[in-house]
């Protein structure tokens, strides 16, 4: 590494000061790999722990680093190929000094930074094993959420009244077509852990409404009354889609009247609130395992975007006796924390997925025998395949970016055919955008504004969910902020309704950016700006929600956050559908690129796709699946790959040191 480039780079708000007595951290820094944070955490901890190795103290750094990059440990034998993830084009890491992994994992066996292995007392802020190295806070939060999903696949299974389960699985599931459907809510109804996977469009908010009805038939004949059950998602938005979802579906089914007046009062919440946050903290909770939730059946929707710390949290908090039902599509994009909770657990049911699981011969799935050589957490997983959303050209690119097969998805995006539009262009490299993408996005904007302007609400909000403008970054030359001061620029040009720079006009879209429990508004919530009622604020200007009891119009000032909405990220997106949806995509070297961005986007459209790019970064993003690194699915299967232990639960700990004996672990956080 040249001494001008980074003396240069010691102008980066990232470049520690100071480290000229610890060379190897220093160049890292400067590089980087490790940020201000990353170095001053690993710092502290060596100080605070008496720990003078630099190997130990860089080994801390990396383990401070991968919850921020969205894993649960650093793998000491990888990392210097799985580095480079993340980091900007350009950057030559291979002149750095990597140590070499087995004398760096005998320094760190060795360090007071990691916890021993000869029974002494106390607490310790890195945990080891075999080449991986944890946080302790999340190595427990993995461990404990093996040891409670583990024992509840094996718990035995609640009394069920089988008659009274195939009646109700052969009324609300009549067809072959509900077969999977069929399936997944008899494992749910007959297990105390169950896990609906599936993609867009392959029913699975209806197969937890459908479970919901089950479960209220099967309490009404065992007489244990009405069931307590909760519904919860990761975000208010996804919470309140799911209560819409279920209220829906109720009135299709065929279930008796006072049922299906107990399925329209049902509700749901975000996950956070459904553990009660203590007042003034967001990260302690009222529920827990000294204090658990009060409910006989726990449902989260959107599990794919749980983090790892969120989930240990709530199993915890859980009855032994209550069921949990996790569902999502673990091929979407994951939390942004660290850990990718679904994706380890569906584990090796994911694509390509299995034969769906058999049933008995009523109808009803079959029990899984006592004994089995598949673990048992498997046998509690039911993967939906059968897309009832869309098909042709759109379904056969969504599973050709499923499986990153690179020529089936370039193939779809050529094909010509209906729902599926490739357009070439590079925008990050400054190219305009063509005449067709302009009308493709200004018409969108312009039936929009005339919608909104019409006064009519049912229209606009019709407008306002029927296309959806997705970007991968907020910045940039494709990123969210251009494309919305492009869309205004071209609206104000063509109806003249508003000035250049106007915050709010009749027409503009917006997108809400906090909870407000008081109007019962959500991160992620779309709304479209409306003429107002007399007296309103804001030039007499109102802004539409869509709600199941009816629209909801709320004055600007009131709404504690919000930004404008042509365009929103892929992130943002995520849960939500439209009719249309316009994909740009972002330099083939962009840090968020993967294969699981690219599936989402794509599987936010309902009929039809324009996708913006060229094959480079398309290339790049199915090249690119996102690799966390984790033991919980290790854990789960009771295997231990590279180095992980197979054990569920704290107690006699695994052998950590290198060639140590085991001991016991003493620590009870």
């Amino acid at each position: 590494m040249s001494t001008a480039w980074a003396e240069g780079d010691r102008l980066d708000a990232d470049a520690v000061l100071g480290l000229e007595r610890r060379p190897v951290l220093r160049q890292f820094n400067l590089a980087g790999v490790l940020t201000s944070v990353d170095v001053h955490v690993a710092l502290r901890l060596g100080r605070l722990c008496g720990e003078a190795d630099e190997l130990a103290e860089l080994g801390a750094a990396f383990a401070v680093r991968a919850p921020r990059v969205g894993h649960v440990y650093v793998d000491l034998a990888t990392v210097r190929s799985t580095a480079a993830a993340g980091m900007e084009e350009g950057a030559d890491l291979g002149t750095l000094p990597w140590p070499a992994p087995e004398p760096w994992a005998r320094s760190l066996a060795a360090s007071r930074l990691t916890r021993p292995g000869d029974g002494s007392g106390g607490s310790w802020p890195l945990r080891l094993e075999g080449t991986a190295l944890y946080l302790d806070r999340y190595w427990q939060d993995e461990v404990a959420v093996a040891k409670d999903l583990v024992t509840r696949a094996r718990a035995h299974p609640p009394a069920v009244d089988k008659e009274v389960l195939q009646d109700g699985l052969c009324r609300l599931f009549p067809g072959e077509e509900d077969r999977e459907q069929r399936e997944a809510a008899g494992q749910a109804v007959t297990r105390m852990f169950s896990v609906v996977a599936g993609g867009p469009g392959t029913g699975k908010t209806t197969t937890v409404a459908r479970l919901l009805a089950l479960i209220e038939e099967q309490a009404a004949v065992t007489g244990g009354g009405s069931p307590l059950v909760a519904l919860a998602a990761p975000t208010g938005k996804a919470a309140a889609r799911m209560a819409e979802a279920v209220r829906e579906a109720a009135e299709q089914m065929d279930i008796e009247p006072s049922l299906r007046q107990r399925l329209r009062a049902y509700g749901a919440c975000t996950v956070h609130r459904l553990l009660a946050p203590q007042p003034g903290s967001s990260s302690r909770f009222r529920y827990g395992r000294l204090n658990h939730l009060p409910h006989d059946m726990v449902i989260v929707d959107e599990t794919s975007m749980v983090s790892l710390w969120l989930m240990a949290r709530l199993t915890e908090a859980l009855r032994p006796g209550a069921r949990l039902v996790l569902v999502g599509d673990p091929q979407q994009l994951a939390s942004v924390e660290a850990g990718a909770i679904l994706a380890d657990i569906v584990g090796p049911s994911a694509p390509p997925w299995p034969a769906a699981r058999h049933a008995g011969p009523s109808g009803t799935p079959a029990p899984a025998p006592a004994s089995t050589t598949a673990p048992a957490v498997d046998a509690c997983i039911s993967v939906l395949r059968t897309n009832h959303r869309f098909g042709g050209a759109l379904a056969q690119l969504a599973d050709a970016v499923r499986a990153g097969d690179r020529d089936a998805t370039l193939s779809a995006l050529r094909s010509g055919e209906p729902g599926v539009e490739w357009v070439d262009v590079d925008l990050a490299a400054g190219e305009q955008p063509p005449m067709v993408l302009r009308n493709v996005v200004a018409s969108a904007a312009r039936h929009l504004a005339e919608a909104a302007m019409s006064g009519d609400h049912g229209r606009a909000l019709a407008a306002v969910n029927r296309s959806r403008l997705l970007c991968a970054h907020r910045l940039g030359p494709a990123g969210v902020a251009e494309w919305n001061s492009r869309v205004e620029a071209w609206l104000s040009a063509e109806l003249g309704v508003f000035a250049p720079g106007t915050t709010w006009y009749v027409g503009r879209p917006v997108i809400v950016t906090a909870n407000d429990y008081s109007l019962h508004l959500f991160n992620g919530d779309v709304g479209v700006t409306v003429p107002g009622t007399t007296g309103s604020e804001a030039g007499g200007l109102g802004v539409l929600f869509e709600r199941a009891g009816g629209p909801l119009v709320v004055s600007p000032s009131r709404l504690q956050g919000t930004a404008t909405a042509y365009a929103m990220t892929v992130h943002r997106s995520q849960g939500s559908e439209a009719d249309e949806v316009v994909l740009v995509l972002p330099p083939a070297t962009s840090r968020i690129l993967t294969r699981e961005l690219l599936y989402t986007a794509v599987t936010r459209a309902r009929r039809r796709l324009v996708l913006v790019g060229t094959e480079e970064p398309i290339v790049a993003a199915l090249a690119r699946p996102v690799a966390r690194a984790s033991g919980l699915s290790a854990r789960l299967r009771a295997r231990a790959p590279d180095g992980l232990p197979s054990s569920c639960a704290p107690g006699p700990e695994v052998e950590h040191r290198l060639g140590g004996p085991a001991s016991e672990d003493r620590d009870k956080g």
